[in-house]
């Protein structure tokens, strides 16, 4: 079954991105394993912030993929590179999970982060940790949330001082 991996970045004090949705501060030198993920994954599910962030890099990053972005505005749409939905998130999950294919991308933002952890979808969680605090921010995990058990599976570092660290989804 294809798995819903969360691979994402944070600041070592758990904010995605700066108050005003900036990620200026993320590492850019080096590769820190994205191209062997990206070889494993053709969906990405994100938000229609990211989306629109993604879309002003130039060159869209997720090209060859197969793009979901949730909003509350644009749902049953179908943009450039995604098609927009909105609704239950399972159903969503169900019907990727359902399709032959490679593992399914959970891009971010919080909000699609929260509303997939509440629905107890995601399988595993790979977390870049950048070696700077931001003091404010969008915080990858906003409260309240329900308790989540997970399982450790790898850590790598990295001479930049990031590290990445892998779980999975405890079976309880």
């Amino acid at each position: 079954m294809r798995k819903i991996i969360l691979y994402i970045a944070t600041s070592i004090d758990g904010y995605i991105a700066r108050p005003d949705g900036g990620i200026d501060w993320l590492f850019t030198d080096q590769d820190y394993g994205y191209r062997e993920f990206f070889s494993t994954i053709d969906t990405v599910v994100m938000g229609r912030k990211t989306y629109e962030q993604a879309l002003a890099f130039g060159a869209y990053p997720y090209a060859g993929t197969e793009g979901y972005v949730y909003s509350r505005t644009r749902s049953g749409r179908a943009g450039e590179q995604a098609r927009f939905v909105s609704g239950d998130p399972a159903a969503l999950a169900a019907q990727l999970r359902a399709r032959s294919g490679k593992n399914i991308w959970l891009v971010g933002g919080a909000k699609v982060v929260e509303a997939f952890m509440a629905a107890d979808l995601i399988d595993d969680y790979v977390i870049s940790v950048h070696p700077v605090v931001l003091g404010s921010g969008i915080p990858l995990f906003r409260p309240p949330l329900t308790t989540t058990w997970l399982q450790f599976v790898d850590v790598t570092t990295f001479n930049t001082g990031l590290v990445q660290t892998t779980y999975s989804r405890k079976q309880r």
